[in-house]
């Protein structure tokens, strides 16, 4: 289980963590540039997973998610468009791969080198990735799904990258706040949000813009609070 927990977590990792908006729109540049930045992006993937596993001579496994990372995203750059289906199926596909290379590998009893035992464990692991996945994963299932419905005027006045780092912070405060099961900050959270964001909108009368917000903010919210539930779930 443990060697599954950090395939996912290096998985995590590299595809959002360390893949930089440059990284991610190169891409799907197409031509020799896509090309390239899809060789790096999956070298960065082979190479994490290959450190985290930790089986030296263990060179086939890295192999495997470098082709197989890399033949997903090449189809997905050039023959699908930017969709939350797409978004979905692409990670359904990547963390499919890194299910049967586990139960081939490693599900009848293959022994890493151990580490230290006080974070090695599936608990720390399991908290690990959902603190990952609250912060761009979450940031990118959010704006897909909320892209339909965003205000032209909306994205005109406010500060680059705002909305973002709101959405980043909320989501680790309330991951935290479930975590530590103090569910009453994440009420706490919920109602300063309101004071600051909604009495302002409805002062405009933009009433377009309020419910806009509100739908982020309880999407937001919803997915910090699966994922800190599903957490303490499976711990």
């Amino acid at each position: 289980m443990i060697v599954l927990l950090r395939l996912l977590f290096a998985h995590v990792l590299a595809d959002f963590a360390l893949q930089s908006d440059k990284l991610s729109k190169g891409k799907s540049a197409g031509g020799r540039k896509g090309f390239d930045y899809l060789l790096l992006h999956s070298f960065i993937h082979a190479v994490l997973a290959y450190l985290f596993v930790a089986q030296w001579t263990n060179y086939l496994l890295p192999l495997i998610i470098f082709f197989t990372h890399f033949g997903m995203d090449w189809f997905k750059a050039t023959k699908m468009r930017q969709t939350i289906t797409a978004f979905l199926l692409d990670q359904v596909v990547h963390v499919a791969v890194i299910l049967v290379l586990w139960l081939v590998f490693f599900a009848e009893g293959f022994t890493l080198s151990q580490l230290p035992m006080e974070w090695n464990t599936p608990k720390v692991w399991l908290i690990a990735i959902a603190y990952l996945l609250v912060l761009q994963p979450s940031s990118i299932l959010l704006g897909l799904f909320i892209a339909k419905w965003t205000p032209q005027e909306l994205k005109d006045k406010s500060l680059p990258n705002a909305g973002k780092w709101i959405g980043y912070l909320e989501r680790l405060l309330i991951l935290t706040f479930i975590l530590t099961e103090s569910i009453e900050g994440v009420g706490f959270l919920l109602a300063a949000k309101s004071i600051f964001r909604f009495g302002e909108l409805n002062k405009a009368r933009e009433i377009r813009t309020t419910e806009y917000v509100l739908i982020g903010t309880l999407v937001s919210f919803g997915i910090a609070i699966m994922l800190g539930s599903a957490v303490l779930m499976l711990q």
